[in-house]
């Protein structure tokens, strides 16, 4: 007995999400541009990319980083923010000079 392709149509695959082919609606970022206003459909667009954080991950993705430079970055930027914070409270309550 033969087997066709046909069986296939209706396979979703091992985790239900299906082949790449499948999709109805391509996924991803779009804007319209209405009466030709090129100008206002790209700021619309630069603020959609800069909300989904697209810039962001491409920067990160551009070179491999090292756990321990992750954390050691993650810790200065730690000690930045409590120093802001300590800088703003001192201000807020008239810390200083006396």
């Amino acid at each position: 007995m033969k087997r066709t392709n046909d069986s296939n149509k209706n396979f979703k695959g091992p985790r239900g999400g299906g082949f790449s082919g499948d999709r109805t609606k391509t996924p991803g970022l779009y804007v319209e541009v209405r009466n030709n206003d090129i100008n206002f459909a790209l700021r619309k667009f630069k603020k959609k990319v800069q909300e989904a954080g697209i810039i962001q991950e491409v920067r990160e993705r551009g070179h491999y980083v090292k756990p321990s430079e992750k954390r050691a970055k993650a810790k200065a930027a730690g000690i930045a923010r409590w120093k802001k914070k300590q800088a703003k409270e001192n201000e807020k309550f008239g810390g200083g000079n006396y």
